[in-house]
């Protein structure tokens, strides 16, 4: 059972990203606000959920949440502030959109961009612990994934809609093959497994 706050002073928000480690396509990320004391024993991690099951929990997370955002940064910003930086700020847009102002932001990983004047906590494999962070890392991904599939009949070379944009053999080899479509990041290699960052 995954934890509903880390403190309980201030209003909390959860913060995740989706497709840092992609070929293709936009970083997502979200915020989540959850009410304080906020039960589901079914959230966790999307990455420990089938596809059916992130579906499912989508509308449920929207319509508990006290407030939730989701934002986009686009394979152009990626190459130009790098990846990490795009991660970061796909949160703070997140974090902009919310309806509910953030006071304290809990975030999946060990590292962030301050986001204004408010206290945050990085928390190491957050998207495990807390309800708030598995909450985000649905919404990002159920939202890029969705955009991807929608790209993928534009582009059926690639397989965006099975894929996602994350570097498979035939995903790079396509590329490969076929070249760069707009939507690609052309800061990565697709020739190393690693995609590490010119």
């Amino acid at each position: 059972m995954l934890l509903s706050h880390f403190q309980y002073t201030y209003i909390e928000a959860g913060c995740d990203e989706a497709g840092r480690g992609c070929l293709a396509g936009p970083v997502f990320a979200a915020a989540v606000i959850f009410p304080p004391e906020y039960c589901n024993p079914i959230l966790n991690d999307s990455k420990k959920l089938s596809e059916k099951k992130r579906i499912e929990l989508r509308p449920v997370i929207e319509n508990e949440a006290l407030a939730f955002a989701v934002a986009s940064v686009s394979p152009q910003d990626i190459d130009k502030i790098n990846i990490h930086n795009a991660s970061y700020k796909a949160m703070h847009l997140a974090l902009d959109a919310l309806t509910v102002k953030a006071e304290f932001i809990i975030v999946d990983g060990n590292r962030f961009i301050p986001y204004q004047d408010i206290r945050h906590e990085c928390i190491i494999k957050g998207d495990g612990k807390y309800l708030s962070i598995a909450a985000a890392s649905i919404l990002a991904k159920t939202y890029r994934d969705d955009f991807m599939t929608h790209l993928a009949a534009e582009y059926p070379s690639y397989d965006w809609k099975s894929n996602k944009g994350y570097p498979t053999i035939a995903h790079r080899n396509a590329v490969l093959q076929h070249g760069f479509t707009p939507h690609h990041r052309k800061t990565f290699r697709v020739t190393d497994p690693q995609l590490k960052l010119f």
